[in-house]
């Protein structure tokens, strides 16, 4: 069985990859990049065959990875270049390895035309499409059809492919000229509140006839309940449904990472009166914050985008449906569609972090499904 071989730039825990590997053992995640220690410990803990190189990518020269590959190509080339670089894109300059000047994204762009993969996937936030008017999103499409690639991209909704989360993507694929590329078809419906992009054609439409979107209590509702500061290490009922079923294939029967936060009073006194937005927090308690600071996640919904302060009230809408306390890092993981037995390397905050930034892997998983198909 031949494998279709994955460099994963900018891989953090690696859950993009993960979820290519989950849905074919063809696939295997050959290389990865990642500047932060932790997430690149996480992302090896997961790849025990990968050669994760811990460092700057813009230090990194692609050839580093040919010694390892003993003259195997590289088949497809994902990842999510942070968006902080976008700022003073231009045109793809030259082929050169080492190019100080080069913009993360244009490292991305280096690795693809020195590897010239039949396919490469780039995950993105929403923000992108409209960034600089549109002339950043231009840029990088010319960039890649002057190294030979067709690509195509949308707005994709993890909530439609089975995450119970409303975390929306940019998702660009590209293949090589004359390659006929597709998305993956939504598995769940959802027409709930999106942030969505003015031109809908971009946006992938929801068939009829589906099942609906996970909620939050549909991916959380098997872990024991908690006070604030308190821990679990074991499950306390039976899976409930298909889902919680699937997050625990591999599991020992162990639970980790569901601890609360230790709320400070105050902080507690807040909590006991959140709602759907901070309009449920009496005026005396706070003093600012967003709408969806100080906020419970609903019961019924999907949860919303989980973020890398999902733990903290102040920053984010994370308080548990019922509970009077944040989401635990293993309630967030179980939203970002990670499995029980997934591994994560580092402090609380830096697991926390991790979680936050990831790309869900059942969303790496749909796409990892049109990627097959295009390079069958």
């Amino acid at each position: 069985m031949k494998k279709i071989n994955i460099l994963d730039l900018f891989s953090g825990t690696g859950g993009f990859s993960h979820g290519f590997t989950s849905f074919s053992e063809r696939f295997k995640v050959v290389g990865a990049v990642e500047l932060d220690k932790d997430a690149a410990i996480t992302t090896r803990l997961n790849h025990k065959d990968c050669l994760v190189i811990n460092k700057d990518i813009r230090e990194t020269k692609p050839s580093l990875f040919n010694e390892y590959l003993k003259n195997e190509v590289v088949d497809v080339i994902i990842g999510g270049p942070p968006c902080q670089g976008f700022s003073s894109i231009r045109p793809f300059r030259s082929s050169e390895e080492e190019d100080p000047r080069n913009t993360l994204f244009e490292q991305f762009a280096l690795y693809v035309n020195y590897f010239t993969p039949k396919v490469f996937v780039m995950e993105n936030v929403v923000g992108l499409v409209s960034h600089n008017n549109g002339l950043t999103l231009e840029i990088i499409e010319d960039v890649f059809h002057n190294l030979g690639y067709d690509c195509e991209w949308k707005i994709l909704n993890a909530a439609n492919y089975g995450v119970p989360q409303k975390r929306e993507r940019f998702i660009m694929i590209g293949a090589k000229k004359g390659t006929k590329i597709h998305f993956p078809f939504p598995t769940h419906s959802f027409d709930g509140k999106t942030i969505g992009i003015k031109n809908k054609n971009k946006m992938v439409i929801v068939r009829e006839n589906l099942p609906l979107a996970l909620n939050a209590m549909e991916a959380i509702g098997d872990l024991p309940a908690l006070a604030s500061g308190k821990s679990a290490t074991y499950y306390a009922s039976e899976p409930l449904n298909a889902y919680q079923r699937e997050r625990r294939v591999g599991s020992d029967g162990t639970l980790t990472l569901h601890k609360a936060t230790n709320h400070p009073p105050k902080m507690l006194e807040i909590i006991k009166h959140a709602g759907d937005n901070i309009s449920f927090i009496p005026k005396h308690l706070i003093t600012s914050g967003f709408s969806n600071c100080y906020s419970r996640i609903s019961a019924n919904e999907p949860a919303p985008t989980i973020t890398v302060k999902f733990v903290n009230p102040a920053s984010s809408k994370c308080i548990h449906p019922y509970q009077d306390r944040a989401l635990t890092p293993r309630e967030g993981a179980r939203i970002q569609s990670f499995d029980d037995n997934y591994l994560f390397h580092g402090s609380r905050v830096q697991v926390i972090k991790q979680i936050g930034n990831a790309v869900p892997p059942l969303l790496g998983k749909a796409i990892a499904k049109s990627v097959f198909e295009i390079l069958n």
